[in-house]
C-alpha cells in the first residue's frame, strides 16, 4: 500500500478481498464494541464466517451489557451461528473480554490505572454512556433514579412540546426540563480511552450518545471528568464523537444523538472542568510542544499549550445557555467557577451544568484574548453521520458549519473535522 490509512503496509495478495481477509484474520486482534446495534456489530458478526482458519481467537472487548446481548441477540445459533467460546454449540472463534465500567483499578499503575491490553501496545478504559431510551423489559438499559413521569416513547430522548421542539440555537439545547419516567431506561453506550503505552498518549472515542442535558440517565459527565484532567496533563489527543443530525433536528427526535448544538454544550462541560484545573494551577507554567509522531499514535503537528492563569470568578445563574447567541460577544469568555460543583455528584450536579450556566462570560481585567480558549488545540472527529439520503446540501458540511458557528461563539478553542472514508487521520 502507498498512500491511505494502510500506507506502507505490505499486503500479501493482488487483489483487495484477499487482502481485506488477510488483515481481518491476521492482523486485527480486538475489537472494541460500544454497542450492540446492527449498525456497530453487522459487519463483524457476518465476517466471523471467515474465521475458521486463524490461528487464534478473536477477542471482543466491551462492556458487560453488551456482551450480554451479542451472546443473547447475535451469537445464539438462529440468528448467527454460535461462533463465540461460551454456550451452547460454542465453536470457540471470538472469546469475550468484559470490561469494567470505569476501569479495574486492580490493574495497572500511574497514568495507566484501569486499563487493561486490548492489543500490543494499545489499552483501553471504558465508561457506560447514555444512547436514548429503552423498554423497561429490554435488559439493555441502565435505570434513572430521578425519574417521574408517566408515559413515554421508547427510543425518543424525551417528550417534548411544540414550542420546545424550536431548534438551531445552543439555548434550545440547554433550558428545558422535563418531568421523567420511573419505567424508562437509558440504552447503554460506551466510550473508550484508547492509550498507547509507550507515550502514554490518549484518544477518547465515543459510541452513540445523547446529550446529557436531555438524558433519563445522564452519565456523559463522568467521561468529560475524567477526559479534563488527561487534557489537562497533555495526554488527551483528540476525541472522535458523533453528531448524527444537524440543527434542524428537534430534541423529542434526536433518538439518543447528538446535534451540533449540543455537542457544544457536552464540549463546554469539557472546556468548565479544564478551566477549573487551570484555575488551581494544574497546567504547566510554560508553553509545550508536542514531538512530531513516529507512529500513527501521535499528533502530526507541534501546539503550544499555555497555562491559563485567570482568576475565578463566582458563578452566575441567570442565564440559561452556556453560549447564547444573545450573550456572546467580543471579549467575552468562560469564567472560572471551580469545578467541584460538577464533581461532587454524577447525576444531579452534572444534570444542573448541563442546564444552567456556570459561565461568567466577562473578561477578566488584564486577561488577553488568546487565554480564554480552555479547549486550544483539541481535534474533535465527528465519525456517526446520518444521511437523510435527499438532495440538498451535503449533511456533512452543514453538521460541520454549524460546529463551527457554535464554536466560534462559544470560544472553545477546539476544531472539528468530519471523518471520511478511505482519510488518515492522525492525533
Amino acid at each position: 500500500m502507498v498512500t491511505g490509512p494502510f500506507a506502507n503496509l505490505e499486503l500479501p495478495y493482488e487483489t483487495a478481498k484477499a487482502n481485506a481477509t488477510y488483515v481481518f484474520r491476521s492482523l486485527i486482534s480486538t475489537y472494541l464494541i460500544t454497542h450492540p446495534h446492527l449498525d456497530h456489530v453487522a459487519g463483524f458478526a457476518i465476517n466471523t464466517a471467515a474465521l475458521q482458519q486463524t490461528l487464534r481467537r478473536k477477542r471482543v472487548a466491551a462492556l458487560p451489557s453488551t456482551i450480554e446481548a451479542i451472546k443473547e441477540h447475535i451469537f445464539n445459533g438462529i440468528i448467527w451461528p454460535n461462533l463465540s467460546d461460551e454456550g451452547d454449540g460454542a465453536v470457540g472463534f471470538v472469546s469475550y473480554d468484559r470490561l469494567v465500567d470505569g476501569g479495574n483499578v486492580a490493574l495497572g499503575d500511574g497514568e495507566g490505572r484501569g486499563y487493561i491490553e486490548v492489543c500490543d501496545g494499545l489499552a483501553v478504559k471504558g465508561w457506560s454512556v447514555s444512547h436514548g431510551e429503552c423498554m423497561k423489559n429490554n435488559h439493555q438499559g441502565s435505570y434513572s433514579s430521578e425519574s417521574t413521569e408517566v408515559g413515554y416513547s421508547p427510543y425518543y430522548s424525551r417528550r417534548s412540546s411544540r414550542k420546545d421542539m424550536s431548534s438551531g440555537s445552543i439555548d434550545s439545547a440547554r433550558s428545558q426540563t422535563f418531568p421523567q419516567n420511573p419505567e424508562k431506561k437509558a440504552y447503554d453506550s460506551a466510550a473508550y480511552f484508547l492509550r498507547d503505552e509507550q507515550t502514554g498518549k490518549e484518544v477518547l472515542i465515543f459510541g452513540d450518545v445523547e446529550p446529557d442535558s436531555v438524558s433519563s440517565n445522564p452519565r456523559t459527565g463522568r467521561v468529560w471528568q475524567d477526559a479534563a484532567a488527561k487534557l489537562s496533563a497533555g495526554l488527551l489527543t483528540g476525541i472522535l464523537i458523533e453528531c448524527s443530525y444537524d440543527d434542524s433536528q428537534p430534541d423529542g427526535m434526536l433518538f439518543g444523538h447528538l446535534t451540533p448544538r449540543h455537542l457544544v454544550v457536552e464540549l463546554g462541560v469539557l472546556a468548565r472542568l479544564v478551566d477549573g484545573l487551570a484555575s488551581r494551577g494544574s497546567r504547566p507554567s510554560s508553553p509545550r510542544k508536542r514531538k512530531r509522531p513516529s507512529n500513527c499514535h501521535k499528533l502530526p503537528f507541534e501546539e503550544p499549550r499555555l497555562r491559563r492563569t485567570l482568576s475565578r470568578h463566582p458563578v452566575r445563574r441567570r442565564t440559561r445557555s452556556i453560549v447564547s447567541p444573545s450573550t456572546t460577544a467580543r471579549g467575552e469568555s468562560f469564567g472560572h467557577a471551580s469545578s467541584e460543583a460538577v464533581l461532587a455528584s454524577e447525576n444531579s450536579e452534572l444534570r444542573a451544568v448541563a442546564k444552567e450556566d456556570g459561565f461568567n462570560h466577562e473578561l477578566p481585567k488584564g486577561a488577553s484574548k488568546h487565554m480564554i480558549s480552555p479547549l486550544q488545540g483539541l481535534k474533535v472527529v465527528i465519525i456517526h453521520i446520518k444521511d437523510p439520503l435527499r438532495d440538498g446540501p451535503d449533511i456533512g458540511h452543514t453538521i460541520l458549519e454549524q460546529l463551527k458557528g457554535h464554536e466560534a461563539e462559544a470560544r472553545l478553542g477546539c476544531t472539528f473535522m468530519i471523518s471520511e472514508s478511505g482519510t488518515s487521520v492522525w492525533l
